[in-house]
């Protein structure tokens, strides 16, 4: 067992780093765990058929994806399988959430959204406009990037009827109190529907625990394949309209809320993620706990950890250049940010830094990441959005330092 974490036994467990590149755009996506993998073409080899028929394979392939709902449940706290809802992506989640919805709202309710949100949290709510619902906007501090639980308060009343937010901002990095945002929200007699997506990579979920009616994060993006998950509260979601077919009754979830069904071999695949972080708990932890809730927990406390000792020279380096403006919290604290970092560089182009960095096989990006409104509340459109560098656990010291050496040079 290890007492501090080790990047090398998880390294271990992603096929891609065998290679020479350092990866760094993580936050768009990372890369897959061999374990989910290996359950993607199992599926496809082994229990390729359709679900719920009466012969054995079938059987077998039923419980396989029913699997996903189970543990993910189990995963992110939630009370029952029936609160999971799997689905292409959160943009297409969140798009059937609000179309579900849409009965529930009448003319003159409103909606509030964050601007320092991915898209995916924002067009959904401000087409049911159409319908007669206000939406405003819940602007962050530009001078400290932060969403102001004041500023909130001003925009609601009795009409409002949901606040839609980014638990952390996929430019910016910074942690929302989803907690404390939550429970005010719902002393406004409100529901809170949560983006998860640039959190989820990096600490441990407890929708219960935060008490959030809806809370959405992309599987890809947390050493998975391409797929994502919405949870939403059972007393909430069998109220809701179905959007598959007619025939499909009201009391079925999540089926009424997945349309066209799931991907089976990625819904299977999925849990080889859960099957990857319970070997990172027993590569580093003695005691024998089987509630696997309570091992991711202890497992994000080691990520959050190494995240935030790889994350600091970083911050160190961009602090100390005077020509670089870090968009977003300056420190490298765990408790206030994720190591998605974002900065400009002054009289630069942000287009112009990855492509200096990519001849060093390592990759980061520039531009907006779907948070446009965000680029364009900052003014920051006409250089091309921002340079963003986004670690996960399984990046290392050395890939940092080596990041660091080649900015130092270009910058």
């Amino acid at each position: 067992m290890f007492d501090k974490f080790n990047v090398d036994f998880v390294r271990a467990n992603f096929p891609a780093l065998k290679g020479d590149w350092a990866y760094f755009d993580n936050a768009g996506g990372t890369q897959i765990a061999e374990q989910s993998a290996s359950k993607i073409t199992d599926y496809l080899l082994n229990t390729n058929v359709q679900l719920g028929a009466s012969y054995e394979i079938s059987q077998l392939s039923t419980e396989k994806v029913a699997l996903a709902n189970v543990l993910w449940a189990e995963a992110i706290n939630a009370k029952s399988p029936r609160e999971i809802v799997l689905g292409s992506s959160t943009t297409a989640l969140l798009q059937n959430l609000a179309r579900a919805l849409t009965n529930y709202f009448k003319p003159g309710d409103e909606i509030i959204v964050s601007n320092s949100d991915h898209e995916a949290n924002i067009g959904p709510w401000l087409s049911l406009h159409e319908k007669g619902v206000k939406v405003k906007f819940w602007h962050i501090n530009n001078e400290n990037y932060r969403l102001e639980l004041d500023t909130l308060n001003e925009l609601m009343n009795e009409n409002t009827k949901l606040v839609a937010f980014t638990h952390t901002s996929n430019i910016l990095g910074t942690i929302n109190p989803v907690k404390e945002i939550a429970e005010f929200v719902h002393s406004k007699n409100a529901m809170v529907c949560v983006d998860g997506v640039a959190y989820a990579p990096h600490r441990h979920i407890d929708v219960k625990g935060w008490d959030v009616d809806f809370y959405a994060f992309s599987l890809y993006k947390v050493y998975g394949p391409h797929y994502s998950l919405l949870y939403g509260k059972e007393s909430i979601l069998k109220e809701l309209s179905g959007i598959n077919h007619f025939f499909i009754g009201k009391e079925e979830l999540p089926y009424k809320l997945q349309p066209g069904n799931v991907n089976f071999e990625l819904a299977y695949g999925s849990t080889g993620i859960l099957d990857y972080f319970n070997s990172v708990y027993n590569e580093h932890f003695s005691e024998k706990n089987t509630i696997l809730n309570s091992r991711l927990e202890k497992v994000f406390q080691l990520i959050a950890d190494h995240e935030e000792e790889i994350v600091r020279p970083l911050m160190d380096f961009l602090n100390y250049k005077s020509n670089i403006k870090i968009i977003g919290e300056k420190t490298s604290d765990k408790n206030l940010r994720v190591p998605t970092v974002s900065f400009i560089v002054k009289g630069r182009k942000s287009s112009e830094i990855p492509l200096l960095v990519d001849p060093h096989k390592i990759g980061i990006r520039w531009g907006d990441f779907y948070a446009r409104r965000l680029i364009e509340s900052l003014n920051i459109s006409d250089i091309d959005g921002v340079v963003r560098i986004s670690m996960v656990h399984y990046n290392t010291k050395s890939e940092v330092e080596k990041l660091i050496g080649v900015l130092d040079k270009i910058i």
